[in-house]
């Protein structure tokens, strides 16, 4: 039932979503020039490696986040206008509208197992830890709002999620960690808890 409302809601909506990803894409190659979307490997379902999708919101070349993300990129990550390519991940069954995001493949190894069961579903544009605080919270409050989502998964659930993001949105809230561009760095939770 999940996938199928996935499809049915990117189907239906993209009247909306098609020609708001036109101007993004035209916004991009006119700040930042080609490629216009940023193609990076995450976990997906089971941890299964997938090429994720998004508009490009930085400068290419060296530097930090913080040095290379531009003006452009800030609006549109302000806005999650950069996630609206994921609706092809989306469509490939890669991703659901819904569910944990799919961060890092190196970040596998330093899962505690708890943590490690977000990868039970399949990751999403927005979530539960998305709507709590996103990247205002720490790394093991976000695992644990998405583990909550994994046991308690239902089709309301996801609406209430979904509904909750466009509050997110539009009160700008949590879209970066403090002395962050984004989030920083999960680094693994303790040792011990890896090992318990």
């Amino acid at each position: 039932m999940k996938r199928m409302v996935d499809i049915v809601v990117v189907v239906a909506f993209a009247w909306v979503w098609v020609p708001v990803f036109a101007v993004v894409a035209l916004m991009v190659v006119i700040a930042l020039g080609r490629p216009v979307f940023f193609v990076q490997e995450r976990p997906g379902l089971g941890g299964r490696p997938f090429r994720l999708v998004k508009f490009r919101t930085m400068r290419l070349g060296e530097g930090t986040d913080q040095e290379r993300m531009t003006r452009v990129g800030r609006v549109l990550r302000a806005a999650s206008l950069d996630e609206l390519p994921e609706l092809w991940n989306v469509l490939k069954g890669e991703m659901s509208l819904v569910g944990p995001r799919p961060l890092l493949m190196r970040y596998l190894e330093r899962y505690t197992a708890e943590q490690a069961r977000r990868h039970e579903v399949r990751p999403g544009i927005t979530g539960w830890a998305q709507v709590n605080g996103r990247n205002a919270i720490t790394w093991e409050q976000k695992f644990a709002y998405d583990v909550w989502y994994v046991d308690h998964w239902s089709l309301w659930l996801d609406l209430k999620i979904l509904w909750l993001t466009v509050w997110q949105v539009v009160s700008r809230k949590g879209i970066s960690a403090d002395g962050e561009a984004t989030m920083g760095e999960f680094t693994g939770s303790r040792q011990e808890e890896r090992e318990g």
